[in-house]
């Protein structure tokens, strides 16, 4: 029994042993990322550094003072210091992902690697339901809002998208769920790409998790039987022929 509990104990500190190593890998892993990160900045952006300097400075100063107030001054300081290199991590993370977005921006399928990336919450997001051979695209989304359609791409060939992509859903989905389309650009009317998540997050939520879930398997079903959802999965080859593409939705109708 004596063995048996030496044995147990044996294997746990093993266990332990190489959960501890194996944390300590994923830690450096995660600062040589955010190291590598800061250097990629630091060469596009020359305001980082100075940036990043004055707001530990300042968010340290106030923190130690508050820390002042409450506690002895070094707990204050070291209350000080903590919240300055938080709050300038978090300036960090915001600005790398402004020039992220900016390097995105007008690039072909830039829209759909934001949704699929970086929109927060339950959404069912399916890119590239539509598209031309210029690499113009509309992706869906199903949420609680509803339906959204997302178009990039020039707005006189994508609008025309949009709206028979449209037409086509309010088939299936009926007059209940509202269906609602954006286009990413720059021009009046469209959402810059920067703003395209946030401005998913403020719609209304119209319809219920699990009608999102029904809505869903309903419009794959259609995506698998109809026609005019059956061309590639993303912009359409170089030298595919409209024509051939307008012929089969003539059919689907």
């Amino acid at each position: 029994m004596a063995k048996s509990k030496s044995g147990g104990a044996a294997v746990s500190k093993e266990e332990k042993k190489a959960a501890k190593v194996a944390s300590k890998a994923a830690r450096k892993e995660r600062w040589s990322q955010i190291w590598q990160a800061f250097q990629m900045q630091r060469k596009e952006d020359k305001k980082l550094l100075p940036i990043l300097i004055g707001t530990f400075l300042i968010v340290a100063a106030i923190g130690t003072g508050i820390g002042l107030l409450t506690f002895t001054w070094w707990i204050g300081l070291i209350f000080g210091v903590i919240m300055g290199v938080l709050v300038a991590m978090i300036v960090f993370a915001r600005r790398v992902q402004s020039n992220v977005y900016k390097q995105a921006d007008g690039t072909p399928g830039a829209a759909a690697w934001s949704l699929q990336n970086n929109l927060r919450g339950r959404w069912r997001i399916t890119p590239a339901v539509a598209g031309t051979t210029q690499l113009d695209a509309v992706h869906r989304v199903i949420g609680r809002p509803g339906v959204i359609l997302i178009g990039e791409g020039a707005p006189h060939r994508v609008k025309p998208l949009l709206a028979q992509e449209k037409k086509r859903i309010a088939r299936v989905v009926g007059e209940k769920t509202p269906i609602y389309d954006i286009i990413v650009g720059h021009d009046e009317g469209q959402t810059p790409l920067k703003k395209l998540n946030p401005s998913l997050m403020r719609l209304p939520r119209n319809i219920s998790p699990s009608e999102v879930s029904e809505l869903d398997t309903r419009l794959a079903s259609l995506a698998k039987t109809s026609l005019a959802a059956g061309m590639p999965k993303g912009p359409m080859p170089a030298g595919a022929k409209m024509r051939n593409m307008q012929r089969a939705t003539r059919k689907a109708r």
